[in-house]
């Protein structure tokens, strides 16, 4: 089983007939994912990659039944592109465009909560079900189906802890990038709510790093409501304070929260063990199997 995506999911790529949208549209088709359309202003009537182009997402999602768009449009427009994809009929919105300024998504959050689509980044790498279907970005031969889901604010941490456990013969339902900007769509409570539903998740690893209040928020959530399994990690332990450190959400206020330390004594407290590394999660998970 999987959350969000499956081999039934019918995608839309805005910003298809751009180099980036184009090569990842590309790419996801190659993986298998069922992209039923792109969506470009002033381009419908063409085609990329074999896929036709619409004007809206709108007119693309409803002439091809689609339920879920993945976003390659730049900074400056692509707040007004997630805007298209929320008023439109797909269920699922992912936004992997980095750099969105943060006054724009913080329209999009306050449109978020007047509508049922659900929005996945911005700024991350998006969400694979192994063997069934990717939007994003993700490289999809290091992930294999099996039963464990994982949640990451970090693209590149999600690649070196699904490579460990994919060595270790240990495959995932799905995995989730949630993006590592102040203003994001779906959180990690969300998406250890929707990992902890799903039958065939037997354990969770949960990715995070210094900056914001989510993960202590997280663990919070998963000692009241989490029976499944987690394991954790949390990058930036060595950041100074003040510092960002990749992520526009990266950065540590010096008021004694958003700290790697804090989130990592929240964690242990909700009976969540840590890992120094990507080896020692991959160690952690192999041990609730």
């Amino acid at each position: 089983m999987s959350v969000l995506v499956d081999d039934d999911t019918r995608v839309v790529v805005q910003g298809i007939t751009g180099g980036e949208g184009k090569f990842h549209a590309g790419q996801m088709i190659e993986y298998g994912t069922n992209v039923v359309a792109g969506a470009v202003p002033g381009k419908g009537g063409q085609e990329v990659n074999g896929v036709p182009v619409y004007d809206t997402v709108d007119q693309a999602a409803r002439e091809e039944d689609a339920d879920a768009s993945v976003v390659f449009v730049p900074p400056a427009f692509a707040a007004d592109a997630i805007f298209e994809a929320l008023d439109s009929p797909v269920d699922l919105a992912v936004a992997i465009t980095e750099g969105i300024p943060t006054q724009d998504m913080a329209r999009v959050n306050k449109r978020l909560s007047e509508v049922d689509t659900r929005l996945i980044g911005p700024n991350c790498p998006g969400i694979i079900t192994p063997g069934e279907a990717k939007l994003g970005i993700l490289p999809g031969n290091i992930f294999e189906s099996g039963n464990v889901g994982l949640v990451s604010r970090s693209g590149t941490l999600t690649y070196q802890v699904v490579s460990n456990l994919t060595e270790r013969g240990i495959g995932q339902t799905t995995a989730i990038g949630i993006g590592g900007d102040p203003i994001i769509g779906t959180d990690f409570v969300d998406a250890l709510r929707l990992f902890e539903d799903d039958p065939d998740t037997d354990a969770i690893v949960m990715c995070g790093e210094i900056g914001g209040e989510d993960e202590e928020e997280a663990a919070t959530f998963i000692d009241d409501y989490v029976d499944t399994p987690v394991a954790g990690f949390i990058a930036g332990r060595t950041a100074p304070p003040g510092k960002r450190m990749g992520h526009a959400g990266a950065i540590v206020s010096g008021s004694g929260t958003g700290t790697a330390q804090s989130k990592i004594d929240a964690l242990n407290d909700a009976g969540v063990p840590v890992g120094d590394t990507p080896e020692e999660v991959a160690d952690h998970i192999e041990s609730f199997l």
